[in-house]
This record gives structure tokens, C-alpha cells and sequence, in this order.
């Protein structure tokens, strides 16, 4: 999901015996007004990233600071504890390579640390535009786009031959393509210059870098696009190897199994954006996809996403190490056609899960190796809500997630998709916190925080959630091993989307 400049707001409370390999961060929390033995952190990130935006363009210091207590004043009554914020590359590399300018997110942090904040920055590798929620338009640096127009192969690419610059192909992550640099030292690059110019701020101000892996910053194929029209719920998607870089990749994948006519073209079979699976040769019940071929095929898609993530993780653990800061990496919560043998929708994004193959439990070892925590979605979401014919599960999802997340070790974090505020929504988040099937959350972030969260009603209703989420903490034992990775607190919350998001329920 991506979040645009100026699109959110991000809260979290903590339980004084949270633990998540940052303690430090506990010392400077504040309390939660009605209830004491609790810790209590609102992360504001919709205006916070219009000020880091005007921040790179200009304008007065004053009015800078006044837009971010205009910010956080309305809400310390309940708590601020930070700001949550998407690092651009398409901002502070817009000028040429190398050519950093962080001088915005700068003014922006040094304004947090004398508020006494903390600050939670997502590392954004994406495009901001075309994609559920946003309303803004960020696209990737000029020089790289330049570079796009010359060599078309270098974004992800679909069967039909249309290009998505939002993200570079992964298919490309290690070849110098972008004026003698591979996107993966690109990137590498980019991290390392933030570190070198927040040091001083790294594990005390800015507590938590979330690292992107692709589109809307999360760890998939652009396989559902909203842009134009071109995909709607619940369409499965298509799948996006069809740059010349994947395309090769392929071919050398097929030649090692000795199967060269695998790697000529991927499946020829496998429909369109808004198709159902039934409506494919490729996904129906008993298609192509549960073939020798379509094995080949998953194993190799799929597989090349995890390399990417791991290839992108492994960087940033190099780079961030020592730093006191946490890691975290989103995967997108793709429900619908859960409850097909297939599952189409999740194929195509590149998740290898079948009704007989576990595609989640790859990625949380992947994560797990890097100590990074699974960022995961639709916490709020019931399996009866959904229209019937989009065979949704997110309930069975969710509990696939975290037993593939305890069974790997990673830790795991999780947030509402959709616009919620009704208590059932807020029980069903409750009842997923707990780790009665697989992991506990580590962390929640409640999604979005707006004018609508602070009306009558709503608040009641966010206030007694609160309160049962640190009640329902309290009143549950768990062993210390269990302790140690699911102490529930809602954290980071996005917030405030201009374009509202229909009750189809994309994550």
C-alpha cells in the first residue's frame, strides 16, 4: 500500500515490559493519560511528510515549525510520542547520482528530537502515484527515469508488453544499469549516505527504518496495478516477467533444469488482470500451475523475489548494524481467492502459496536471518465480510502468516487495510494479537488516523480498544520465551487517505 506525501498518521502504545530488542526506546515514553501502567506512542505521518516535502523546496523556518506543531498539538492530549515519514529517493536523489540532499528530512529531525519525539522513516525506493490510497505524485529520481526511457526493459514488464516505472525490475538488481551502478548498490548507496547523515540521530530519535523491497515498498510484483483502471478487485492479476531481464533469467533457469523450452516465454495461459483462476488455463482447479511446468515456473518467480529481498536486507543490515535502530520489511496481505487451490491472486505478486505449499515461511526465514520484523496486513478484516465470490480468507491468511513467522522466528507486526473504526473491527485486531495460533504481534499499527477517529462515537470506540489491548495484555500469561516477541502495542498508525479506499478490501 502505498502512502503519499501527506496521506497519514501513525500511533503507538507500548506495555512497560515491551520488548523488541530496542529498550532504550522505553526510558522516554510517555504515559497514557488513563492508564498508568501503560506506555503510549502516536506517530503522526500525513503533515509530517507535507513538511518534509516543503522542507526540500523551501520556505521559512518558521513557518516549517509552525506546520509541525500545527501537527502535533491537537494531539498530546492522548500522548505524542513521534512521527512517522517516507525518505523519498525521488527527492533526495532527484539531482543526479550521489547527489543527496537531506537537508529537509534534516530540519524535519532536529524539530522531532526538540520536541522530544521519535521518529520511524521508511526507506522508499517506489514511486508515490497510481497505486490505493494515493494522492500525490512522487515519481523516481529524473536521471533514473532518463535512464528508463533509453532501456524500457528496465521496469517490470506484463504480458501485453505495458511497462510500470513504479519500481525498478528486480531482474535487473545486480547489473550496472543506472550509470555504472547496479540498483542494489543504488540503493546500498542511498542507505549508507542517511546513515552517515543521521548517525547522530539513529537509535535514539530515529528508532525504526523500514526498508523498502518494492512496490508501495513492499516485498512483491506490481501484479495488481489500480493505475488507469488496469486492475480492479478481486482480479488475480498478471504476472510481470516479461522485461528482458527476467526474460533471461528465466531462460538460464529452464537451461540449468534442462527444460529449455520452459525459459521461451513465461505461461502463455494465465489470463488477464481482472480475470477469475476458473476463467484461466493456468490457475483453474486443476491448471497448469499444478504441473511439472507451472511448478518450475512458481518456484523460479517466486524465488527470484526472495533473493531480491534478501540481496536489499542484507545491505541494510550492514549498513544500519550497531545503530540501535530496528529493521522491518512489509509484505502485502493478498486474501482474495485465498480459498481456491490456486491461489491466483497471491501467484502473481509472487508469493508461492498453494492450498498444498506454505509460500509465507520462505520469506519470514528470510527476514528471520536479518533480525528484520514482518511488517503484515488486513488484522481487522473477517472472513464474512468479504463478497463471496472473491473467495477471501483474511482470517486464514493472517493465521498462515504467524505460524510461518513463529515457526522461522521472525518477529511479527501487523496493521488494518481498510478505513475502520466500528468495534468489531477493533475485536477482530484483538483477537489476531493473540498468540494463541502461531506468533503474537509484536506490533500494531492502526490505520488512519483523521478527523473521523476523534468523532463521538469513533473515539469510544478507539478508546475502548486501547484499553482492551492493554487489558487483555495484562490478564494473559504467557512464558517468558513467548514474552520476549508478543507483547501486543498498536504502533506506527498511516492515516487519511484522500482517495477512500472501497470496502473491496485492498491491502
Amino acid at each position: 500500500m502505498a502512502l503519499a506525501l501527506g496521506s497519514s498518521n501513525s500511533f503507538m502504545i507500548v506495555n512497560d515490559d515491551q520488548r523488541l530488542n530496542h529498550r532504550h526506546v522505553l526510558s522516554s515514553m510517555v504515559s497514557f493519560p488513563e492508564t498508568k501502567s501503560s506506555l503510549c506512542q502516536l506517530h503522526a505521518k500525513n503533515s509530517v511528510q507535507e513538511l518534509a516535502r516543503f522542507s526540500l523546496l523551501g520556505g521559512s523556518e518558521n513557518m516549517k515549525r509552525e506546520k509541525l506543531h500545527e501537527l502535533v498539538a491537537p494531539r498530546s492530549h492522548i500522548g505524542v510520542e513521534g512521527v512517522m515519514v517516507d525518505v523519498w529517493w525521488g527527492l533526495v536523489e532527484k539531482d543526479g547520482p550521489l547527489k543527496y540532499n537531506w537537508e529537509g528530512y534534516a530540519e524535519l529531525v532536529k524539530m522531532v528530537q526538540k520536541l522530544g519525539l521519535k521518529l520511524q522513516v521508511v526507506m522508499s525506493f517506489h514511486q508515490c502515484g497510481g497505486n490505493v490510497g494515493d494522492s500525490c505524485s512522487i515519481p523516481l529520481p529524473p536521471w533514473v527515469l532518463e535512464e528508463m526511457s533509453t532501456n524500457p526493459d528496465l521496469v517490470y514488464t506484463d504480458k501485453s508488453g505495458k511497462r510500470n516505472p513504479e519500481y525498478i525490475s528486480l531482474g535487473c538488481d545486480s547489473m550496472p544499469v543506472l550509470r555504472g551502478r547496479s540498483p542494489i548498490q543504488v540503493y546500498s548507496d542511498y542507505m549508507r549516505s542517511f546513515r552517515e547523515r543521521f548517525n547522530d540521530y539513529l537509535g535514539n530519535v530515529i528508532v525504526e527504518i523500514q526498508v523498502g523491497l518494492g512496490p508501495c515498498g513492499e516485498l512483491r510484483y506490481p501484479s495488481y496495478p489500480e493505475s488507469n483502471g488496469t486492475w480492479r478487485f478481486p482480479g488475480i492479476g498478471e504476472f510481470q516477467s516479461y522485461d528482458k531481464y527476467m526474460q533471461a533469467s528465466l531462460a538460464a533457469a529452464a537451461e540449468a533444469n534442462r527444460k529449455t523450452e520452459w525459459g521461451f516465454s513465461s505461461p502463455h495461459d494465465s489470463g488477464r488482470y481482472n480475470q477469475f483462476p476458473e476463467e484461466t488455463g493456468f490457475f483453474g482447479r486443476d491448471g497448469t500451475w499444478n504441473t511439472a511446468y507451472g511448478r518450475f515456473f512458481l518456484d523460479w518467480y517466486s524465488g527470484q523475489l526472495v533473493q531480491h529481498g534478501d540481496k536489499i536486507l542484507s545491505a541494510a543490515q550492514g549498513i544500519f548494524k550497531g545503530t540501535g535502530a530496528i529493521l522491518s520489511g512489509k509484505v502485502a496481505g493478498i486474501h482474495w481467492h485465498y480459498n481456491t487451490k490456486s491461489h491466483a491472486a497471491e501467484l502473481t505478486a509472487g508469493y508461492y502459496n498453494t492450498r498444498n505449499r506454505d509460500g509465507y515461511l520462505q520469506i519470514a526465514r528470510m527476514l528471520s536471518k536479518y533480525r528484520v520484523v514482518l511488517n503484515f496486513t488486513c488484522m481487522e478484516m473477517r472472513d464474512g465480510e468479504q463478497p463471496g465470490d472473491a473467495r477471501c480468507s483474511p482470517e486464514g491468511l493472517v493465521r498462515q502468516v504467524k505460524k510461518a513467522t513463529k515457526s522461522a522466528g521472525t518477529q511479527l507486526a501487523g496493521e488494518n487495510a481498510l478505513e475502520r473504526y466500528d468495534f468489531g473491527a477493533f475485536s477482530q485486531v484483538l483477537a489476531t494479537s493473540q498468540s494463541d495460533s502461531g506468533n503474537g504481534l509484536a506490533a500494531f499499527t492502526y490505520l488512519r488516523m483523521n478527523k473521523r477517529l476523534f468523532e463521538a462515537d469513533n473515539w469510544s470506540n478507539f478508546d475502548k480498544f486501547v484499553k482492551s489491548m492493554l487489558e487483555g495484555r495484562r490478564n494473559t500469561r504467557l512464558s517468558e520465551s513467548e514474552m520476549i516477541r508478543t507483547n501486543p502495542y498498536v504502533g506506527f498508525v498511516s492515516v487519511n487517505k484522500k482517495k477512500i479506499i472501497k470496502e473491496d478490501a485492498l491491502v
